[in-house]
């Protein structure tokens, strides 16, 4: 187990007129190789959540262990545990303030003390990592470039720290199609190629079910389902529209048709299975 929170809960505002409970009594084991996704409805408390992960905020009550320390008793360890977890933020081009890429991307490592001779190869990993080539980019400004390479970017700047765990919020959000699909071949590859362990913040329930090998659903500051994508998707549909959540469309599609009689699974993630499943009906009519 890499990440633990026992009995974690956080109050924005603690003890004043406008206190606000964000997270209670949340217990959750992250173990290393993993690809959670956390959903929720808005306001539920899933970007808390991801800061306390980070040790950016300290619990109200409860404790978080990291590799089995105690992150807010042992201080002293915080700035070497936050090498471990890198977390990129909704929107996390509108912190950039470097002149260029390479210095964008190399103020993390200088920071954290990396010697100047190995920045270079810092941020040459960092941008292979995210597929973008050093000689085209290091000397651009982070400015000039499309949303979705600023997305990489930013990713990028989390990766030259080489961190264990890459915690992304909303990553996706107002990227077009293309760029959005570029972005999340890069997490396949952080997950599968570079071993990292990920865990993802989205709206977008298509892109949960595809990628997410676990998924976690929060309601009003508590988690009320973890399981697979495929038997939270297939056994909770019901409570995921009462609390206001979608199914992925084909999913729902399958699961529609069910519905009305014909003999299909509802347990259906992808376009693919979709697909499968859809010619069996039709071979099954024909014979």
């Amino acid at each position: 187990m890499f990440i633990h929170l026992k009995d974690v809960s956080y109050t924005y505002n603690l003890n004043m007129p406008f206190e606000t409970v964000a997270l209670k009594g949340i217990n959750l084991k992250v173990n290393r190789g993993e690809f959670i996704g956390i959903i929720g409805h808005t306001g539920c408390g899933k970007t808390t959540l991801l800061q306390l992960l980070n040790g950016l905020i300290e619990p109200t009550k409860g404790q978080i262990f990291i590799e089995n320390i105690d992150i807010h008793k042992n201080k002293k360890k915080l700035k070497e545990i936050r090498k471990k977890i890198g977390l990129s933020f909704q929107y996390p081009e509108n912190q950039f303030f470097e002149e260029n890429i390479f210095k964008e991307i190399a103020f993390g490592p200088k920071n954290m003390g990396v010697a100047e001779e190995q920045l270079v190869q810092s941020v040459k990993k960092s941008l292979q990592m995210v597929d973008m080539d050093y000689q085209s980019f290091k000397d651009r400004s982070p400015f000039s470039l499309s949303g979705g390479e600023m997305r990489r970017v930013a990713i990028a700047s989390i990766l030259a720290i080489d961190p264990e765990v890459i915690i992304l919020d909303e990553p996706t959000a107002s990227l077009d199609p293309q760029s959005c699909s570029k972005l999340l071949s890069v997490i396949v590859d952080l997950y599968q190629k570079y071993h990292k362990t990920i865990i993802m913040v989205s709206h977008n329930m298509e892109i949960m079910a595809k990628l997410a090998r676990r998924i976690i659903v929060m309601e009003k500051g508590e988690i009320i389902m973890d399981d697979t994508p495929r038997n939270i998707f297939q056994k909770s549909i019901d409570r995921l529209e009462d609390i206001g959540l979608s199914l992925p469309q084909v999913t729902y599609t399958m699961y529609k048709l069910k519905k009305i009689g014909k003999p299909v699974s509802s347990g259906i993630l992808t376009v693919e299975e979709a697909k499968e499943e859809i010619l069996k009906l039709v071979n099954e009519n024909k014979k």
